[in-house]
């Protein structure tokens, strides 16, 4: 139910690692609806239907019955923060993994991000193709120079967000009595880099800088400055995790207008009592879908709520 909800609202799923795997097994197609009511009760049917394609997945999206393309379909649609105990991935995981992290963040509340992103990964792939055949170097500089200049373009738009955001999070740094901030280690894409990487490039036949290689380093500030990926406890990590996700929340609610749905995926299971009451106190502001083994919890929740027992 829970991954349902998700990918009404995204178009994709967040436990799958393909697409096909949201349809049922041994099933060619699937169907997702839903019913979306806004505060002055303006009511939205949205609806995405799969099908299996060879390798791949074809969605088709709509909104009132109208097909909508993927794009369109988003501005529609309301936003969702998702908590599972793999977001500490975030913090513990690889630079991928956080780089995915606040792609998605970014995409979901700037729909131009996330066509420049799109269009930055595509034409990165087409650049690697011609690294990989073109032999002359002539002929490959020539080929190069359409690349290179659109991957400036779309790269520069990727970067200036990420550090807006960065900057975004540094200007809201407290978790209660805690101090956190981030530093955003970016790998920039320019014609200069490009030209003296150019020889390296030409050896190793793949594009060695840009966005794609970005990371970001999060820190403690207590007393000193400690960076919570290498030298943080789990309870630290934890908290580091919870502040990046409670200003994702205020950051979707700023950008939109509106306030996200929090989608909570079994995270009360590892938390101590401090987080349970965190994750508490935001459930009594937003709607939220749950699943929890724990249904004492619930009692700490003033909301009005229904129960489905599985």
């Amino acid at each position: 139910m829970l991954e349902g909800i998700y990918t009404i609202i995204f178009g994709e799923g967040f436990r799958e690692t393909k697409e096909e795997e949201l349809i049922t097994w041994e099933k060619e197609r699937c169907n997702i609806a839903a019913s979306f009511k806004t505060q002055s009760e303006d009511r939205f049917e949205f609806q995405i239907m799969m099908r299996r394609n060879g390798d791949k997945v074809e969605k088709v999206y709509s909104v009132d019955k109208a097909k909508k393309t993927h794009y369109s379909y988003l501005q529609y649609q309301t936003r969702a923060v998702l908590f599972t105990p793999d977001n500490i991935e975030i913090i513990t995981g690889s630079p991928s993994g956080r780089r995915h992290y606040f792609d998605k963040l970014l995409s979901a509340v700037d729909i131009e991000y996330k066509k420049k992103l799109s269009n930055y990964e595509n034409a990165l792939r087409r650049r690697n193709k011609v690294l990989e055949t073109v032999r002359n170097d002539i002929q490959l500089m020539e080929e190069l120079q359409f690349w290179d200049e659109y991957l400036v373009e779309n790269g520069n738009y990727v970067t200036a967000k990420r550090e807006d955001y960065v900057k975004y999070l540094n200007d809201h740094k407290e978790l209660d009595d805690r101090i956190f901030s981030i530093t955003y280690l970016k790998n920039e894409f320019s014609k200069q880099r490009l030209k003296e990487r150019f020889d390296l490039e030409k050896r190793m036949r793949k594009t060695s800088i840009g966005p794609q290689k970005d990371d970001y380093e999060i820190h403690l500030e207590n007393d000193i400055s400690k960076n919570v990926q290498l030298y943080g406890s789990r309870s630290e990590q934890r908290l580091a995790m919870f502040w990046l996700k409670l200003n994702e929340i205020v950051t979707m609610e700023e950008r939109t207008g509106k306030k996200p749905l929090l989608l909570l995926d079994d995270v009360f299971s590892e938390l101590d009592i401090a987080n349970k009451k965190r994750v508490m106190s935001l459930i009594d502001k937003y709607q939220t879908i749950l699943t929890t083994t724990e249904e004492e919890l619930l009692e700490m929740s003033e909301q009005s709520m229904e129960v489905i027992r599985l």
